[in-house]
């Protein structure tokens, strides 16, 4: 039974200070096998994600538009999976469920932040790969090295404008009153009905910005690939098709993963009764997908396998796939 631990919080006048986060369990046993569980997943991300920036920037065969792009997922992967899966990690361990009013703002500032910025780079992805496909002539002139960097950098910046932006309106909020998040990270929807300031701009703000940020983002995406289905379908060689596949069905899968869950949890209308599988829903984009990007991307691609192979000890890479 989780018990409030900030005594001022009793009060209507008094500011909370920290946050009682509840996790996924409060089952002592099935805690101390997630912990074992997130730890193991947690080491592979972080080990894959870095794994793969290495191979890219050690290899020229791989300075490429697309895997300059990778990087910046893998980048992101980082930031993303070690904004939340520390403090949940922590709490596991320690039976300690509290997070610091502070502490819980910057996670939810660095979240944004990394949210909006894989949306937007995920959808770049796709417009490379739209590029490599539909125009392979002038593939060279599109994505030509000044204009990959430049959009690349404005889509760092406007996912951290974008995060500051929704920060400066929640700290306009107070919170004086419960103090107990039915998440296992600070995430803004569950924050924002804790306040005891009317929230409303707020939420329509965050509506905005899923609409902008999510479900644009996700049609933009999905428009880049019906051409190049469109392309694909014309291409007469078996061969050919394969090869053309190929070069994107590991995006498509990340993809896939990535936006339903995102658009799920932030565009559809939040209910106390589905608290729980919202929860279940997050671990989707905020675990799984950090450690499903460089598997999917070394399993299905030949150049990043013999990247992979080809870095100095080599031994140590337990993870390497060997198909």
């Amino acid at each position: 039974m989780l018990v409030t631990t900030v005594g001022h919080s009793e009060t209507n006048n008094q500011s909370v200070t920290e946050f009682i986060l509840v996790g996924l369990t409060s089952s002592p046993g099935l805690q101390s096998l997630l912990l074992g569980a997130f730890a193991f997943i947690y080491a592979m991300a972080l080990a894959g994600n870095l794994l793969l920036i290495l191979a890219i920037c050690t290899c020229k065969k791989l300075h490429t538009p697309m895997y300059f792009l990778l990087t910046n997922l893998s980048l992101v992967n980082v930031l993303s999976i070690s904004v939340t899966t520390p403090k949940m990690l922590q709490n596991l361990g320690t039976h300690r469920k509290s997070i610091s009013f502070y502490g819980c703002i910057t996670q939810v500032y660095l979240f944004i932040w990394a949210l909006v910025t894989e949306l937007l780079i995920l959808t770049f992805m796709a417009f490379d790969r739209y590029a490599a496909i539909c125009h392979p002539l002038q593939y060279v002139i599109i994505m030509r090295k000044d204009m990959c960097v430049g959009i690349t950098m404005s889509i760092w910046v406007v996912g951290l404008a974008n995060s500051t932006f929704h920060l400066g309106f929640l700290l306009q909020l107070s919170f004086c009153r419960s103090n107990i998040i039915n998440h296992f990270f600070c995430d803004l929807p569950p924050l924002l009905k804790l306040s005891c300031s009317d929230p409303s701009l707020n939420e329509t703000l965050t509506s905005g910005a899923a609409v902008i940020f999510g479900v644009c983002t996700c049609g933009l995406t999905l428009t880049s690939y019906f051409f190049i289905l469109r392309a694909i379908f014309t291409i007469h060689s078996t061969e050919g098709k394969k090869k053309a596949f190929s070069t994107c069905s590991s995006h498509l899968i990340v993809v896939s993963f990535y936006f339903s869950s995102a658009i799920y949890s932030y565009i559809r209308p939040t209910s106390s009764s589905s608290l729980e599988k919202d929860k279940l829903v997050s671990l989707l984009y905020t675990v799984v997908t950090p450690v499903l990007n460089p598997i999917v991307y070394s399993l299905r691609n030949k150049d990043v396998k013999e990247a992979l192979k080809s870095l100095p000890g080599r031994g140590l890479l337990l993870w390497r796939p060997q198909v």
